[in-house]
């Protein structure tokens, strides 16, 4: 792991974006109106996006453990598009942006579980970092 024991605390936010298509607009109404049969998929995917957040450093082996203060997943649906986005905070040494992506990617992951038994044309794209704050890179634009 590299050495962050000279780096300071600051506030670092990362937000994270991932999005699931459907293939079709009834796949969307059985997400809307709870009708899935493995469960609530956005209720329970956020779950699975929080743990994937605080689990990062146990499965990516140079990311440091860190605190996590707080995290959001938020939903948006255009057409077949479901648009995930995470939002991670922490005041530590090191950035949140793999913690982000991670439970971003966790999330469509779990979306793709839970809608595959209905829907053979669920795909995931477009994982990204959308945004981060925090650091040296705030540091230097003061």
């Amino acid at each position: 792991m590299v050495d962050i024991t000279h780096k300071q605390n600051t506030h670092r936010t990362a937000i994270a974006q991932a999005i699931v298509t459907v293939g079709s607009v009834e796949t969307v109404k059985a997400i809307e109106n709870k009708k899935v049969p493995k469960g609530d998929v956005f209720e329970m995917s956020r779950a699975a996006g929080f743990l994937g957040i605080k689990k990062t450093a146990e499965l990516l082996p140079d990311c440091h453990p860190l605190p996590i203060e707080f995290a959001s997943v938020e939903y948006a649906i255009e057409d077949l598009e479901i648009i995930i986005k995470v939002t991670v905070k922490t005041f530590y040494k090191t950035g949140v942006e793999v913690e982000a992506v991670h439970g971003a990617s966790l999330v469509a992951l779990n979306i793709y579980d839970m809608l595959k038994p209905i829907d053979k044309q669920v795909e995931i794209r477009h994982i990204r970092l959308l945004e981060k704050t925090g650091g040296k890179s705030d540091i230097r634009n003061q």
